[in-house]
Parts: structure tokens; C-alpha cells; sequence
């Protein structure tokens, strides 16, 4: 791949990235309730979603599931309703937030599957990836690497991205004054609700974060 391609699609990617989706949202949430390095399981499970979808682009199946709009407003709207649900769970709790690491409770395989429904509950990132792919690949090349360099590069950008927003939500806790701590799952739980609105509002152009 030319290099200068490979620095249009950089650049291309972060204009993308720039708006906070839900995948930031969720993180955002986590990383207040659950702090930095247990948010990174919320992070492994939205990356995974999202390299299975820029597979299933690859491999031409994207005709498939634009076609099955059923298959994907299920998926879609099942992941919209869990994410309120936790939203509404979290604001209506009447404990407040652990600051203390070692007495958390969520674990990190539950934080794991909620990044991954999160992303996954967006089938048309496929539709996405399949429709941005093509604008920097060169049929005439190795479109195995090339395929290889646009994920990994997308996919370490996001994580970098997702570590970004999760490391703030984490300082943003620690800052505030003990008082204010009590209302941090009412934040949280609204960052939830947000990211479910966003992903219900999700089309086949946008962002698929």
C-alpha cells in the first residue's frame, strides 16, 4: 500500500472518530463505575465486534446482511434496549459508586460482552467498513495486505481512542469531591442511555462507533 494512501486513510479515520458514539459513551461509563483498567474489558469486546464485522465485509456477505434489514433492526434493537436497561439500572440505584478498586463487583467478562453487544448491535459498521475499504485498496495489489494494514490500523486507532475517553472518565472521578461521588451512577447510567439513543439513531453512512 502507497504510503500516502495509507496517511489519507489516517486521517480520514480520525475525522470519523472525532464525534463520541456509543462505544465511547459506554466506556465513558464504565471507566467512571468500574475505573480505567477494568473499562479496557469493555474496549477488548468493542474492538472484537468490530474486527468480526470488517471480516464479514471482506469476505462479501455485506449483500447479505443489507438485504436481511430484519436481521440486523433485531440485533440493532436488542443492543439499544440492554443499554437502557443498564442505563436505568445504574441512575435508579440507590448505592453509590466504589472508588475502591479491589470491592468492584462487575466483572470483567460482563464488562467484555457489554462493548461487544454495543458494537455488535450495529450490523450496518459492516455495510460501513465494506463501503470504506474499497476507497483505499488497489485491486492490483495484494488485497490481503492491504486488507490486513486498514483494519490494524483502524483497530488500533479505536483502542487508542477508547483508552483516551476511559483514562478521562477516570482522572474526571477522582476529582470530584467526595459529596459529589454519589451522583456518578446517575452520570454513568445517563452516558448508558445516551449511547442507546445514538445507536438507535445509527445509519448505514454513519460512523459505525
Amino acid at each position: 500500500m502507497n504510503i500516502d494512501v495509507w496517511i489519507v486513510y489516517i486521517g480520514t479515520v480520525l475525522v470519523l472518530m472525532s464525534t463520541p458514539g456509543p462505544s465511547q459513551l459506554l466506556i465513558l461509563s464504565n471507566s467512571i463505575s468500574n475505573g480505567f483498567k477494568r473499562s479496557l474489558f469493555t474496549a477488548a469486546g468493542d474492538l472484537t465486534a468490530n474486527f468480526i464485522q470488517m471480516v464479514v465485509a471482506s469476505v462479501g456477505l455485506v449483500s447479505i446482511i443489507a438485504s436481511s434489514r430484519d436481521f440486523f433492526l433485531v440485533v440493532k434493537w436488542a443492543g439499544v434496549i440492554y443499554l437502557v436497561y443498564l442505563g436505568l439500572r445504574l441512575i435508579f440505584s440507590k448505592q453509590g459508586v466504589i472508588i475502591d478498586r479491589q470491592k468492584q463487583v462487575r466483572s470483567g467478562h460482563s464488562l467484555y460482552w457489554q462493548g461487544f453487544v454495543t458494537s455488535a448491535a450495529n450490523p450496518k459498521a459492516v455495510i460501513f467498513f465494506a463501503a470504506l475499504f474499497p476507497q483505499f485498496i488497489n485491486p492490483e495489489g495484494n488485497l490481503l495486505l492491504q486488507f490486513s494494514i486498514l483494519s490494524s490500523t483502524y483497530l488500533l486507532m479505536d483502542a487508542s481512542f477508547l483508552c483516551f475517553y476511559a483514562k478521562f472518565a477516570e482522572w474526571l472521578s477522582q476529582k470530584l469531591i467526595p459529596s459529589a461521588r454519589k451522583h456518578l451512577n446517575k452520570i454513568s447510567g445517563s452516558f448508558l442511555i445516551a449511547a442507546a439513543i445514538m445507536l438507535g439513531l445509527k445509519d448505514v453512512e454513519s460512523n459505525p462507533k
